[in-house]
């Protein structure tokens, strides 16, 4: 390419960058106390709406409904306007930082809920310090990410706090060796560093590792080099979605669990929303996880109640879809606790050490990481009623994000 072609292709949009960013300042500049003058709190949502990952979408904005239909629409006495952007999924941060900007200099958004996708979160992390806009993380779960700017708090999960709970529980638990296979980009590699972590402190031995490529479905070959490493059990971690059941139908196609090695895996591979899809593949299966859709807890119940009135008898709400109702949970909280005051420090200050009672239990946001403090719940794959389901048979309370604990991961 030329460089004049260059410059046409590209010159646009740093020249819009700059222009958008600029705004931005100006207006920071002569932003006085943020109580609203319209009487409104408006939402801003950067989430994959189309694509491969549309029915992760969907789930967020699902709880989101059910949040509103459970707790309305107004807090205080502002009135709430949600404003979804499609961020497409997480081939690239580009979008979901053009959407970011459009909600923050044309919408007005007082706080952003989402970022499913940690380069998507990590796109946007100078923006929102510039800005200074809160942003509600709704899913990426790569620990680094609220370390990126003051302006982000996570009400999702943090992939170390799953995995590290996971390799923890299996040294307790008479599994004595493993084998991990996760695929290759920051979260996977988050859950194979904490898990190992973890499993080796309690005792257990590592005998061996891959690491498959983020797009790979076929997995027969990882599989395989496991198998002949002989190990108790096999960790493993992926994108989830199709990505997931793949590995799930693989590994039963191959009997791991009838040969006598334990499937260890992270909540999100077997989402509930997955479950009815990965089938009897699912028996047996040990995960670590924030969410199930059967706990008994009276928010859950409510929550599950109202989420099959909304969109039907048989739709199944995830971690997603939790994610979405508690972020919704904290935003309206944090508002309510400064008064309606919307400026973004108050907001920040009222977030942290903020507790919640949510459908998953109770969970607080760390003030010092602003990071989520949640319940983990050791779960297997069972029938009940007839129906395959994540059954809750341990759990360890209040975990914190252990790579933010312990200081840096090892390398």
């Amino acid at each position: 390419m030329s460089t004049m072609s260059m410059r046409m292709k590209f010159g646009p949009w740093r020249f819009t960058g700059c222009l958008l960013s600029t705004l931005i300042m100006l207006g920071m500049a002569n932003a006085g106390p943020a109580v609203a003058a319209d009487g409104k709190l408006t939402i801003g949502t950067v989430l994959p709406l189309s694509g491969a990952f549309a029915n992760e979408g969907a789930q967020y904005q699902n709880g989101i409904k059910v949040f509103q239909a459970l707790h309305g629409d107004t807090v205080g006495k502002l009135s709430v306007e949600t404003i979804a952007r499609d961020d497409q999924g997480p081939s690239s941060g580009d979008l979901s930082r053009r959407m970011t900007q459009e909600l923050i200099v044309r919408n007005k958004a007082d706080v952003i809920l989402g970022y499913s996708f940690t380069p998507n979160a990590m796109s946007v992390a100078s923006l929102l310090t510039a800005a200074k806009k809160p942003a509600v993380i709704i899913n990426a779960a790569t620990s680094i990410i609220t370390e990126r700017s003051p302006y982000f708090v996570r009400v999702s999960f943090t992939t170390p706090q799953i995995a590290s709970t996971l390799g923890a529980w299996a040294a307790k638990n008479n599994i004595k060796t493993a084998f991990t296979i996760v695929s290759d980009y920051a979260p996977g590699i988050d859950a194979e560093t904490w898990f190992i972590k973890a499993f080796t402190a309690g005792g257990g031995k590592i005998v061996g590792s891959v690491r498959a490529p983020v797009t790979e479905r076929e997995y027969s070959p990882y599989l395989q080099r496991a198998v002949d490493a002989k190990p108790n059990a096999i960790f493993s971690f992926d994108p989830g979605g199709d990505f997931a059941v793949a590995f799930m139908k693989e590994a039963e196609q191959r009997g791991i669990e009838k040969s006598g090695i334990k499937l260890l895996v992270t909540g999100d591979v077997v989402e509930d929303q997955l479950v009815p899809v990965i089938g009897d593949a699912i028996d047996g299966v040990i995960s670590a996880g924030h969410y199930q859709v059967g706990l008994k807890n009276p928010e859950n119940i409510a929550f599950v109640k109202k989420y099959k009135e909304l969109f039907g008898e048989k739709a199944i709400p995830n971690f997603r879809a939790v994610a979405g109702y508690d972020g919704m949970a904290l935003i309206y909280k944090a508002v309510a606790k400064t008064g309606g005051n919307l400026d973004a420090d108050a907001l920040m200050a009222a977030f942290k050490g903020m507790t919640i009672e949510s459908p998953r239990g109770h969970f607080t946001i760390d003030p010092q990481t602003r990071d989520i403090v949640q319940d983990v719940y050791i779960r297997r794959g069972e029938k009940v009623d007839g129906e395959w389901q994540n059954v809750e048979f341990d759990s360890v309370k209040d975990v914190k994000d252990p790579a933010k604990a312990a200081g840096p991961p090892p390398k």
